[in-house]
């Protein structure tokens, strides 16, 4: 993100805090946002640090030096993925499968957060260094849509809609056996699970609510293709339900074990997704196709 310099010229200007000043000129960054670059020392007023209380005077020239996101701990690497829609405040890209979200034990360069990194110079900060524009994710072996933040106001916006579900989000799964419903809800609390703490399960006693909608596309001899709607967010949350009610994804190794059909991981792929535009407010869907690998299993099964 660009700095920006303040020039106090306005006496109505020194009846303000200087973190209302800086929102007014960088409507990018949010109230928080800035507080935070004031008491990290990023914002300088005649070349000295101030608080975010402070109110400037007559003459006073306000410096906003943005951190360089690029000197994160990662690398800018070529990871691959498809960018679908991109302008000054959201992109939406494909993600393939075998890519992590952002970095992690084990993933310090290969990350989706890389490849943003070096396609793009500047990313929204809110959730800091690790994780820049990252709003929600998706697993590594989950393949589909994502929206990436480029600037704090869009990442806001986009969280909200997330908190209050109004980010539609749709899935397409290729689970174990035969499902006689058409459609049909999980509601089944989501959290860690208490025997094997890498997993999450339906815990009763202590997991937040989850909720997830699903539809039957086709039905095959072992097996049914099925869309799913997510109503909430949990960690794992499609695979963990679909597990607990004993149809496990295809190729899932951590909730459903080895599978003939296909063990690369899990046949989950992210469809759709329906936002609101953080800036023009204007409904955006976005679609992608269920990758190669994913058709071709589709079409073992039809022969």
């Amino acid at each position: 993100m660009p700095n920006s310099t303040i020039h106090i010229t306005d006496i109505s200007d020194t009846e303000q805090r200087i973190d209302k000043i800086i929102t007014r000129v960088r409507e990018d960054l949010s109230r928080s946002r800035i507080e935070t670059l004031i008491k990290q020392g990023a914002v300088l007023v005649n070349g000295k640090i101030v608080k975010p209380s402070y109110k400037p005077r007559l003459g006073d020239t306000i410096e906003l030096i943005m951190p360089d996101i690029t000197e994160s701990p990662q690398a800018k690497t070529d990871v691959p993925f498809t960018e679908i829609y991109q302008d000054e405040h959201i992109i939406v890209i494909d993600k393939p499968i075998g890519v992590v979200t952002h970095p992690a034990p084990g993933h310090h360069s290969d990350t989706l957060v890389n490849g943003l990194l070096a396609r793009y110079p500047s990313l929204s900060g809110i959730n800091g260094v690790k994780r820049p524009g990252i709003v929600h994710r998706i697993d590594k072996d989950t393949s589909g849509l994502l929206v990436v933040a480029v600037n704090d106001l869009a990442h806001q916006h986009l969280a909200a809609q997330l908190t209050d579900h109004s980010m539609h989000r749709e899935y397409v799964a290729l689970i174990k056996g035969v499902i006689p419903e058409n459609e049909g809800l999980i509601d089944a609390p989501i959290g860690r699970d208490e025997r094997y703490r890498q997993k999450m399960a339906v815990n009763l006693r202590l997991g937040k609510q989850a909720i997830t909608h699903f539809k039957v596309l086709d039905r095959f001899q072992a097996h049914t293709l099925l869309s799913l709607k997510l109503e909430t967010g949990r960690t794992h949350q499609i695979r963990v339900h679909l597990a607990y009610i004993m149809h496990p994804i295809v190729g899932d190794p951590l909730y459903g074990g080895k599978d003939p059909l296909y063990s690369s991981g899990q046949l989950l792929h992210a469809k759709r997704l329906i936002l609101t535009h953080p800036k023009t407010n204007q409904k955006m869907t976005f679609e992608c196709p269920l990758p190669e690998h994913f058709k071709a299993i589709l079409e073992i099964l039809k022969r």
